[in-house]
């Protein structure tokens, strides 16, 4: 039996369907406030008969931080994908991505080892690798430096990385994946979906940093192949393109049939905008929707090459101008209701 960590999100709902063409059940963790009509939406993408595969999910309400749920989930169970994260830039999730990233996957690791299961995956990010000599693309050999000013996220998700090494360390066949920036549907008020809503909206603002940009399809047939394949102790990162922000913004925007971004943003004026939704944010207590580490994400130039991924598997990623013009589709499908 398959057991799906983070079930829900947006790695989780479309890893899911992708395992449930091959098997006949698949076993995912919720927390009681998951949504679960999510998985449902991300499964309507794909087929009409949805409603009957989401049936064949042997949902099991557990916690990262719960044991005792935690173990009978793990019951019976050969292979793990552990997809649940808190993803945050706001310094005041700190102490809580550390109990869900680091934590959480500690106990995963730890149940892994315990019961003896066959394979691993992790799904970590493009955040958690550095590059060490500061030139050329970064890969996987590049080394993590303590030194350097990092986010929250970024030392979260390095820690779970470390957790997951300790468990092949005592016997358990893993492998790692490090995501550039996912872009899926399903999940139009966070990540990457909400810059597809907020374009749809008339978004007038756009910036010029690079990162690497990697369909959610990609990530999760990667994930299976690698699962299925005699790899372990190995990471991989999955970037389609090296994109700006600005690229990926226009993009969004010929889609779904709108003006794009018409003003860029410096590094002056965004230093501005992270401050004063700062200050917003502390007097109505609510999640800022820029901080200073997304502000300085946005503006940085970090390119990623997927080079080993191809070479190991012969891996073809999707181009993002289609995944873009699919999420679009989707996107309106929802719209419309």
């Amino acid at each position: 039996m398959i057991l799906v960590t983070g079930g829900t999100g947006l790695v989780g709902s479309h890893l899911l369907y992708h395992l449930l063409q091959e098997n006949d059940s698949v076993r995912a963790i919720h927390q009681k406030s998951s949504d679960l009509n999510a998985v449902k939406r991300v499964f309507h993408y794909y087929t009409s008969d949805f409603d009957d595969l989401f049936k064949r999910i042997r949902w099991v309400e557990a916690s990262l931080d719960n044991i005792p749920s935690l173990e009978t989930a793990f019951e019976d169970i050969s292979h793990v994908y552990h997809c649940a994260a808190m993803v945050s830039f706001d310094s005041r999730d700190y102490q809580k991505m550390r109990r869900i990233n680091i934590e959480g996957t500690t106990n995963v690791a730890n149940l892994c080892i315990s019961k003896k299961v066959q394979k691993l995956c992790f799904v970590s990010s493009v955040a958690a690798i550095e590059n060490s000599n500061g030139k050329g693309l970064t890969d996987e050999i590049d080394n993590w430096s303590s030194a350097t000013d990092k986010s929250g996220y970024a030392i979260t998700k390095y820690g779970a990385e470390m957790e997951v090494w300790r468990a092949s360390q005592e016997g358990v066949p893993v492998v790692i994946v490090n995501p550039g920036v996912i872009i899926g549907s399903g999940f139009w008020q966070k990540g990457t979906g909400r810059m597809f809503s907020n374009v749809k909206k008339g978004l007038k603002f756009y910036t010029e940093g690079v990162t690497g940009f990697v369909g959610v399809q990609d990530v999760v047939k990667a994930m299976s192949h690698l699962m299925n394949s005699n790899i372990q102790e190995e990471r991989y990162i999955l970037v389609s393109e090296n994109l700006s922000f600005k690229e990926i913004l226009f993009l969004m925007a010929k889609f779904l049939g709108v003006q794009p971004p018409k003003f860029k943003i410096n590094r002056f004026l965004m230093g501005v905008l992270w401050r004063i939704e700062i200050f917003r944010s502390r007097i109505t207590y609510s999640t800022p929707l820029i901080t200073k580490r997304s502000a300085k994400s946005a503006m940085s130039v970090n390119p990623y090459t997927s080079r080993k991924i191809i070479n190991d598997l012969n891996f073809q990623f999707e181009p993002l101008e289609s995944c873009i013009k699919k999420v679009s589709k989707d996107f309106y499908q929802d719209l419309k209701g």
